[in-house]
């Protein structure tokens, strides 16, 4: 048994019931390696879950995180894949905001010599998701117009980035304070307020993919932007969970969305995209998505990184400042 320092959600409700404390973390299962945890990732899943409205979720207390890098430091019982010492990253879902973490051995990808480790951090939960919508759900191609809610967050700068890389043309809703950013990956931004998005889109002749993580209203005017034989990917449901945003139930939006697959005569399809590490494509897309990174292909934009113990504040920071990209939390000490 080892003592560390957790974030645990006490209970739910505003930033204050999200704490840091002391705990105990024994030594790892058969089939589970331990982790010290170096970088977990930070979003509106963490924020979601400390309100108690994200779909399925734990009871609380429970410690959240969705995803880390870290270096192995035990391994329970029939486990080879790895040695002590390496650096893996893995989709946890919950527990990464730990000094240390017991985690499944098949869900632990290396983290190659050479890759930035807070980088390395956003790939599991931002960019797994990212990709598997670009590469799979939409198969974006040269020459398409692309349309991203929230292009400036986690998700929607790497939906942008791996875009651009497909060739596309990428258009995009994000506040005023980080347009000028986003104008410098060749993207065009908009503001989602004023729904002069809408206008323009059309006039262009619609978007091929719509990837919209707010949910609810938006989920309509996303499939009213669509050109011929495009698709609206739905994904977060984060309006409720923005500065200001009211707490509602998604799933009437959602069935909403998807019941538009019921006309046959549209042209038009939509999806809703959620990851699993249990997924097939886990682990080939989170090591394809390294390899990247360590090749020079892609570089991971971190908006802001906060201590552990500082956890109460990236709570209460969250979808405010300017910048673009990923959001970590450091658990390890320098």
């Amino acid at each position: 048994m080892t003592s560390i320092r957790k974030v645990v959600i006490t209970a739910f409700g505003d930033a204050d019931v999200v704490k840091v404390l002391d705990d105990i973390c024994p030594p790892p299962p058969p089939g589970h390696v331990q982790i010290a945890t170096e970088y977990a990732s930070f979003g509106g899943g963490d924020i979601n879950m400390r309100k108690g409205v994200y779909p399925l979720q734990r009871k609380a207390p429970l410690t959240p995180g969705y995803a880390m890098v870290g270096t192995v430091r035990a391994l329970g019982e029939g486990c080879s894949a790895f040695q002590v010492g390496d650096v893996v990253a893995v989709l946890t879902k919950y527990d990464a905001d730990a000094q240390l973490v017991n985690q499944p051995e098949k869900y632990c990808i290396k983290v190659p010599d050479g890759v930035d480790h807070g980088q390395a951090a956003a790939l599991p939960c931002d960019w797994f998701a990212a990709y598997g919508m670009v590469k799979h759900s939409a198969k974006v191609s040269k020459g398409q117009r692309v349309f991203i809610h929230g292009i400036s967050g986690a998700v929607g700068a790497a939906l942008m980035i791996l875009c651009r890389l497909e060739g596309a043309e990428v258009y995009g809703t994000a506040s005023v304070r980080n347009h000028d950013e986003i104008r410098k990956y060749g993207a065009t931004p908009f503001v989602y307020t004023d729904k002069k998005w809408m206008e323009s889109m059309k006039e262009l002749g619609g978007a091929h993919a719509v990837f919209d993580a707010l949910g609810f209203e938006s989920f309509d005017e996303s499939f009213s932007i669509l050109a011929p034989g495009g698709i609206v990917v739905a994904y977060g449901n984060n309006m409720s969970s923005l500065p200001g945003g009211k707490i509602r139930n998604p799933a009437l939006a959602i069935t909403k969305l998807l019941s538009r697959n019921l006309n046959v005569i549209s042209c038009k399809r939509t999806t809703f995209f959620g990851i699993s590490r249990g997924s097939a494509t886990y682990k080939p897309d989170v090591t394809e998505l390294l390899d990247m990174i360590k090749k020079g292909i892609i570089t991971v934009p971190i908006k802001n990184m906060w201590n552990m113990e500082d956890i109460q504040t990236a709570h209460r920071e969250w979808g405010h400042g300017s910048g673009i990209g990923s959001l970590l939390i450091k658990v390890a000490d320098d």
